[in-house]
This record gives C-alpha cells, sequence and structure tokens, in this order.
C-alpha cells in the first residue's frame, strides 16, 4: 500500500467575494504541478457561494460532473431544458459529453451555500449528455457507508451512475468507530476527503477538510475519533489503454 496525506492547508484558494474556494486540485487561476489530479479524479472544489450568487451559463464536455451540497441548495438550469435545485441530503451528476451549457446559483436569497464539486474523467468520449439527481438518507444509515455513484455497468439502482469505473460513498459516523473500506476494483484507489471530524489511518491522523490517497491496496481500516462526515472516492488510476 502507498498512502498520502493531503493536509486543506495544501490546498489552492480563491475569494471572490460571493465565492469562497478551495481547490484540492490545480484549477482556474490556481495551477501546483504536484497536484493535477488524483488518478481519473480532476476536480474537487470545496465552494462557498454568497445567497442569491453563483456560476452563470457556461460550457462542459466530456466530463462527469458531480455536486454534492453540505449546506443549502443550488438551483441548476442547463442547455438539456432541465431545471432542478438539488439540496443538502442530494447528489447530482452531469455526465457532460457532447458538450452543454449550464448555470448553478444559490437557491436562496439570504443564505449562503456549501457544495463539493467533483469532475472526473469519462472512460468514454463524446457520450449523449446527460442529468440526475438523488437523496439518500444519510442518517438511517448512521456508521455505514452508503453508495451515492457507481459505474453504469456495476449499478444497482440505489445509485446515481457515471461513465467510469469509479464508486463515491458517503457516511456520517459517530466517534470511536472502526470500519474497513475495501477496493472495488483492482488497480484502483481512493481519495478519502473529510468533510467533518477526525480520523486515524494507518497510525496517521486525518483532520476536518484533510484527505488521504491510498493505492495498491484491497482493504483498508478507518477509525473515527470523533463524529465524522466522509466522502470516499474510489477512481481508476489511469487512463483506458
Amino acid at each position: 500500500m502507498r498512502t498520502r496525506l493531503f493536509t486543506k492547508n495544501e490546498r489552492g484558494t480563491a475569494n471572490h467575494g460571493w465565492l469562497q474556494a478551495n481547490f484540492s486540485f490545480s484549477f482556474a487561476n490556481y495551477y501546483n504541478p504536484d497536484m493535477v489530479q488524483f488518478g481519473m479524479l480532476r476536480v474537487l472544489n470545496d465552494d462557498t457561494i454568497a445567497a442569491g450568487m453563483g456560476f452563470g451559463t457556461h460550457p462542459h464536455d466530456n466530463m462527469e460532473i458531480i455536486t454534492i451540497p453540505l449546506e443549502g441548495g443550488l438551483t441548476h438550469r442547463d442547455s438539456m431544458g432541465n431545471q432542478e435545485t438539488v439540496r443538502f441530503g442530494e447528489v447530482q451528476v452531469m455526465s457532460a459529453g457532447t458538450g452543454i451549457q449550464h448555470s448553478e446559483m444559490n437557491a436562496s436569497q439570504t443564505e449562503k451555500a456549501k457544495t463539493l464539486q467533483l469532475w472526473i474523467f469519462p472512460d468514454r468520449q463524446n457520450v449523449v449528455p446527460r442529468y440526475d439527481q438523488k437523496g439518500f438518507d444519510l442518517e438511517n444509515n448512521r456508521n455505514s457507508l452508503v453508495n451515492i455513484v457507481s459505474p453504469e455497468d456495476k449499478n444497482d439502482g440505489n445509485a446515481l451512475w457515471i461513465h467510469q469505473q469509479a464508486f463515491l460513498h458517503l457516511g456520517v459516523f459517530d466517534a470511536d468507530k472502526t470500519f474497513a473500506y475495501d477496493i472495488k476494483i483492482p488497480d484502483n484507489g481512493i481519495y478519502l476527503f473529510l468533510i467533518e471530524g477526525e480520523l486515524e489511518i494507518n497510525g496517521q491522523t486525518v483532520n476536518e477538510r484533510d484527505a488521504y490517497g491510498a493505492i495498491e491496496f484491497d482493504s483498508i481500516e478507518i477509525k473515527t475519533k470523533s463524529a465524522s462526515k466522509i466522502l470516499i472516492i474510489e477512481v481508476p488510476m489511469k487512463f483506458n489503454d
């Protein structure tokens, strides 16, 4: 097993007034040659968006985009005619494929919104664009990992799906819980992002908003040192041949 701790202070930042952004990987004007991507995970942005503000209409193509609200909600509009609001407890996926235009605005005129947005490289190019969202009951599945995204060909109908051999799990855990994450596909790696709390992994402490990468393993043990909210992203580590 090979591992690496990515502390929250290593992330890039941007302050646009209406947007407070933290970049786990190179993005926009932030470039770190040592942090361009983790396997097929290209973007993990941790954003706080002011009331009534957001991202105006802009294009994407050939990317799987996943949005996870942490507080509040975002109203999504796109060139396919979708208009939906995704809120805490829900997850949104969008396959940009051959090309799509969309906007994402804070759904509230009075409260800030906090979101995670991930971009994952697809395993095929120029697919027909698509949009989906789904709610997940994390509290009633407390102290276990909930599969929120999986590959299309391995989806059991309970999770959203994307065009990549990637799996995303969210979990809300009490303190002093120990559990294992078993890799789903050999040669995949995981990028664990700690939304809240404190963990111990392989004797190393992971604090809130830190990330922990691991490759070349079959199973990894994770212990919560305090109440924690955890996102685990399993992705292929290289492009298809």
